[in-house]
């Protein structure tokens, strides 16, 4: 007889990560041409989901491994954005390296030199937090509602820390005002959303190369599914370890300079109001499943846009917290994380 499991891996079938969403954009597009629904909020959508996914991806990989909820993966995004700022602000512009307006893009070239060196220190940073803290706690014993309740302390001291070096005031990278491209159906694209959009897709395909492609891919997916038999068979846990935790701070990074630039400003507190859409689109994809994670990022994202048309834009982390708390109820594991 076949169980419940066989049938859904047999309805999943051929369903790659980039099939489904692919039907997802299709989809969406297709929504936003029903009556009553507008177009440009739906585009929108498709850009903050790009920004959820980069999130979402680091914070589920970190689950699967570790196995707990990184309350501070949203403070990692503010991070990301303050060390890249100071870089511009503080490194690059006293000797010379600066500018705003590159190309059609709002934003100058510096940015994109401090980018992956502000990456980087986030990515070091995060793996000196779980040596310092995660990994202490994980070698005493301590149960996965401890080492939440930890990270939740990271987060609050991360917030207080870009407070008392930047303030609470909001800051911007430099930028110069770029006209917005007029597409059909009103849609009004900011040049900004290409390079976004561009370099999500950019390293959703590098961390889907790693993941099947790679040996520390494999690595980390074998530790995910069973730790103790990857450490039989070979496997240096605390290397796959160390490796997660520098692709999740590395694009939670990212993810928080391109909210910035998405947003023209950054606050301490954007990463903490980021936090129910990346924990949303974890939930509703299925904990653990990086795929997973970037199918319902695209669900969160224009579920939270579209929503715009009809309440307050304040209220769009209410909808994601909506879909989080629906999607608990009727399917705990998420739309691909299993039935049994």
């Amino acid at each position: 007889m076949t169980t419940i499991r066989q049938r859904s891996a047999w309805f999943m079938a051929g369903w790659t990560p980039w099939r489904v969403t692919a039907a997802l954009v299709i989809v969406t597009l297709l929504a936003g041409a029903l009556p009553g629904v507008k177009m440009s909020l739906v585009v929108n959508g498709l850009f903050l989901a790009a920004i959820i996914a980069l999130g979402a991806i680091g914070l589920t990989l970190i689950f699967g491994i570790l196995k707990f909820a990184n309350v501070a993966h949203g403070d990692y995004m503010v991070m990301g954005a303050y060390v890249t700022f100071f870089i511009v602000q503080s490194l690059l512009a006293p000797i010379g390296i600066e500018g705003a307006g590159l190309g059609p893009f709002t934003f100058g070239y510096p940015l994109l030199i401090a980018l992956p060196i502000g990456t980087t220190i986030v990515a070091g940073g995060a793996i000196l937090l779980d040596m310092g803290i995660y990994r202490r706690l994980r070698d005493r014993g301590v149960n996965v509602v401890m080492l939440s309740m930890a990270s939740l302390g990271v987060a609050i001291a991360l917030r207080g820390l870009v407070q008392i070096f930047w303030t609470t005031d909001a800051q911007a990278f430099p930028r110069e005002s770029r006209q917005v491209f007029r597409l059909p159906m009103d849609v009004r694209l900011p040049p900004d959303s290409v390079f976004i959009g561009l370099a999500a897709v950019a390293l959703v395909a590098g961390i889907y190369v790693i993941l099947t492609h790679t040996k520390m891919g494999k690595a980390m997916r074998a530790t995910a599914d069973n730790p103790d038999l990857a450490r039989v068979t070979g496997i240096n846990t605390q290397h796959v370890i160390r490796w997660t935790w520098a692709t999740g701070g590395g694009l939670a990074a990212i993810a928080g300079v391109l909210l910035s630039v998405s947003q023209a400003q950054m606050i301490p507190i954007m990463g903490w109001k980021f936090l129910i859409p990346l924990f949303a689109a974890v939930i509703l994809g299925g904990i653990g499943n990086p795929y997973g994670a970037l199918v319902g990022a695209f669900a969160i994202g224009v579920t939270m846009e579209v929503s715009t048309q009809w309440i307050n834009p304040s209220y769009k982390p209410a909808v994601a917290f909506g879909i989080m708390i629906v999607m608990l109820l009727a399917r705990p594991r998420g739309l691909f994380g299993g039935s049994g």
